[in-house]
């Protein structure tokens, strides 16, 4: 009997480190997976143990070399984290860009807003969803999302959002889970054929997968077509911010909110920090492990 309740117990132990340091909580739900995220993130950056130097020589200098000829790139990083890509984009001489980095973890938000507060006039973070990305379409030169994919409720829908908020001719930048481990997380992840299908399916053209880690492959591509690309100077926040209750692209700034930004069409508020915009409602668990109560909308208010 209690070699029974021995193997038990290795057996719950095992799901449990799967689970939660293998899958990241992506069986699990969204909300686990961005308290999860909560949880390591004074620590994440340490963790990672990212250099500077590959970060420059395998993500910088390639975004940097694609869009030579693009002055002022509107670039969007799908699950931000730390705000990865960023810093290694300011590294470079010459870089241009506006960076908009969304994340589900407002734990993970906070470092990279304050590790790149000095270049807050071409940052803007949003606490948001990925599965229904709050933008316009066709708005973004640029669209990125590393290490992620898999630890998302539905892939293929991030995938899809990440192409529509891309203009047409615009350079889409994603990461492809290989290795042994990628048998651990069934339905995530993708063969290199099944994950190019996805994307062209999706509209996208001239696919390159490259080598880049034990785990992750990088893969490039283009949105199908062709638009006219205005001369840009950085956009205003409410210029590109879809409401996160009617959906519609009708926000101004709130003269009565300090900072925030009010729907023209149903009044609702999105409050701002800074150039942090809240557009997300935070999950029983996140509001438990925050010794919060009563479920609340955070950074939405109803005006009359």
């Amino acid at each position: 009997m209690v070699w029974l309740f021995v193997a038990l117990g290795c057996l719950l132990g095992a799901v449990a480190y799967w689970q939660l340091a293998i899958a990241e909580g992506a069986y699990l739900g969204a909300p686990i997976v961005a308290l999860l995220y909560d949880w390591t993130a004074s620590r994440y950056d340490r963790i990672k143990r990212y250099q500077p130097e590959d970060e420059e020589w395998f993500l910088a200098q390639p975004l940097c070399k694609a869009l030579a000829s693009v002055e002022r790139p509107l670039i969007l990083d799908v699950a931000t984290g730390t705000g990865r890509l960023a810093e290694a984009l300011f590294r470079m001489p010459g870089f241009d860009g506006y960076i908009v980095g969304l994340d589900l973890s407002r734990g993970m938000l906070a470092p990279a807003q304050r590790k790149l507060a000095a270049c807050a006039q071409r940052t803007l973070w949003i606490w948001a969803d990925a599965m229904e990305l709050p933008f316009e379409s066709d708005v973004f030169d640029v669209v990125a999302c590393l290490e992620a994919l898999e630890f998302m409720p539905d892939p293929a829908q991030v995938v899809r959002e990440m192409v529509r908020v891309l203009r047409p001719g615009g350079l889409f930048l994603a990461t492809n889970r290989v290795g042994p481990e990628r048998v651990l997380l069934p339905g995530k992840t993708y063969t290199e054929d099944q994950f190019r299908a996805l994307l062209e399916r999706a509209g996208l053209q001239g696919i390159q997968f490259a080598p880049w880690q034990v785990h992750y492959d990088q893969v490039w591509a283009r949105k199908g077509g062709w638009t006219h690309r205005p001369e840009r100077t950085w956009p205003a926040v409410h210029e590109f911010l879809r409401c996160p209750a009617c959906g519609q692209a009708h926000l101004v700034p709130a003269a009565s909110e300090g900072h925030g930004l009010r729907c023209r069409v149903c009044g609702r508020v999105v409050h701002r920090e800074g150039n942090l915009v809240l557009l997300h409602r935070r999950s029983f668990w996140t509001r438990l492990w925050h010794g919060q109560g009563a479920p609340r909308a955070e950074g939405l208010t109803q005006r009359g």
